[in-house]
């Protein structure tokens, strides 16, 4: 009987289930006038698999990606094995409540409105 498991440089750990690695997405931050924007990459990702919190100044994202089965005896996984974490620090100012999340195509688009306390305004100047 023929070995059939794929030979790697290093041999690494399969996690179980229960001790599933984490994995920081990769993510760019935007910030304009009217809000900051945070946008990560989740590929794999399903919607009810995304956990999206704003708690005292801390924006926290996990994501837990699917693990699809394929025809055949799993010798070894690495698709599914691990879940994303990440976590921001959230500046003052931002609207809690006006917050949106978007997930299109394995990106979560996050929108962090800023309040209008600290959005950029124009001082009328008197003459006088």
């Amino acid at each position: 009987m023929s070995d059939t498991r794929l030979a790697t440089t290093k041999a690494q750990p399969l996690a179980a289930e229960a001790e599933r690695r984490k994995a920081a997405p990769a993510c760019d931050v935007y910030e304009n006038d009217s809000e900051i924007l945070l946008v990560a990459d989740v590929p794999g990702v399903k919607k009810d698999a995304l956990d999206v919190r704003l708690e005292r100044g801390e924006l926290t994202l996990t994501a837990h990606p699917a693990v699809t089965d394929s025809p055949g005896t799993k010798v070894q996984s690495e698709y599914g094995g691990f879940d994303f974490e990440r976590r921001f620090a959230v500046p003052d100012g931002i609207d809690a409540a006006g917050v949106r999340a978007e997930l299109q195509y394995g990106v979560l688009t996050l929108h962090l409105p800023k309040s209008e306390a600290i959005k950029p305004r124009q001082i009328p100047v008197r003459a006088g």
